[in-house]
């Protein structure tokens, strides 16, 4: 059974680490955000239809699903600094290449390598984030998403704006990624250099595992949290049109709404978990968003939608933060192999869980989706205690 390196407390102390690890959760935001405003130029560029986009953007996915197993292996072998470099340098670079592919394959090799950069990034940094939190003696996981947050807003404002001044794709993009690169150099010599288990097999384990006993809980929870969040990303702008009327240029709002709600939750969320601890946050926050769905089901005003996917921004905020805690924490299985795991079982929820969604709301409506969800979120808030024990 891997533990945490007895020499790494003392460096993930310093408050240069924990900016090292901010910057980390804040350039893989802004690098992925990025890539959402392209999208209408790649379709208008490569001359495809949304069939085929669809199958385009899908490789993002599969990228990141197959970086992700592989990822904690890498850690725990070569440290955070290394893969975190790594993948950031090279997702900077295919982000690049995104604006300038000039045929379909060669576009969905590129997005494969970008998805591949940001699976290997996020498993990553989460590891480091747990090690630098351990250290600390307090809540710290929600404040690093909170700036993963904050870059999935700038990075697609930015990238607009720059657009909206005039700039092409490719030199809006340059702009960003200048940025990114100097992020990088300024904060990658502060990430920690060492793997972060010591095990009696020198840190070598298993490429992948099949997640077993609370990893497989947690894992199951964070697809849950991630099915909601994918939930309010596609579907509510097409429930606000469809379902309550909505003008289509003010139905993104409801997203909106639930992103505001969810980047003040997580800035606010160290302080709320260190009162409240993790049972409570994941219970409470689970039943907030469960509501929030309700509402948006059951009262048929526009008012209550804007409010509904608010609070469940409110409540879903702070629980995947809390549930990669507890897959540090818990003994089941080595951390990195544990996070890997976790990790990826919610961006399963994130990336198939809105078809799953469309399919039902196909054979029935949305309102019925969205209770489905909500049915969830109230299955995760009760597992909150079997969650988070040690």
């Amino acid at each position: 059974m891997a533990v945490t390196d007895l020499s790494l407390p003392q460096a993930a102390h310093a408050s240069k680490t924990q900016i090292s690890t901010r910057f980390a959760f804040l350039i893989t935001g802004l690098a992925m955000s990025a890539w959402a405003p392209l999208i209408p130029f790649v379709k208008t560029r490569l001359a495809i239809g949304e069939s085929t986009l669809g199958l385009l953007i899908l490789c993002f996915g599969v990228g990141s699903l197959l970086a992700m197993p592989v990822t904690g292996p890498l850690v725990n072998r070569y440290g955070c600094r290394r893969i975190i470099t790594v993948s950031l340098l090279l997702m900077c670079v295919s982000l690049m290449c995104l604006a300038v592919s000039p045929s379909l394959p060669i576009m969905a090799i590129n997005l494969l390598v970008f998805g591949m950069m940001l699976g290997a990034t996020d498993v990553a940094m989460n590891m480091q984030a747990v090690i630098v939190e351990k250290a600390s003696g307090r809540a710290m996981m929600s404040g690093f998403h909170g700036f993963y947050s904050l870059g999935g807003i700038f990075g697609a404002v930015v990238m607009s704006g720059l657009m909206w001044l005039g700039l092409s794709p490719f030199h809006a993009l340059l702009c960003l990624t200048a940025v990114l690169l100097l992020m990088l150099v300024y904060s990658a010599k502060d990430l920690l250099p060492k793997s972060p288990l010591d095990n009696n097999s020198g840190g070598r384990e298993p490429f992948f595992v099949i997640p077993r006993g609370k990893v497989l809980l947690i894992g199951a929870l964070c697809f849950v949290a991630f099915l909601a969040e994918g939930a309010v990303l596609d579907w509510s702008a097409v429930f606000l049109n469809t379902l309550r009327g909505i003008d289509p240029i003010y139905a993104g709002l409801g997203f909106a709404c639930f992103s505001v709600a969810m980047t003040i939750g997580r800035f606010t969320g160290d302080k709320i978990v260190n009162t409240l601890g993790g049972t409570r946050v994941i219970f409470w926050g689970g039943l907030c968003a469960a509501l929030g769905f309700l509402l948006v089901v059951f009262i048929p005003f526009t008012a209550a939608a804007f409010i509904g996917f608010t609070l469940v921004g409110v409540g879903a905020s702070n629980i995947v933060p809390v549930l990669f805690t507890a897959a540090g924490n818990q003994t089941s299985m080595p951390m990195g192999l544990a996070i890997a795991a976790v990790v990826s079982m919610g961006y399963a929820g994130l990336l198939a869980g809105p078809a799953v969604i469309g399919f039902i709301a196909e054979q029935s409506s949305l309102n019925v989706s969205f209770g489905i969800v909500a049915l969830g979120l109230l299955a995760l808030a009760v597992s909150a205690k079997k969650a988070t024990s040690t």
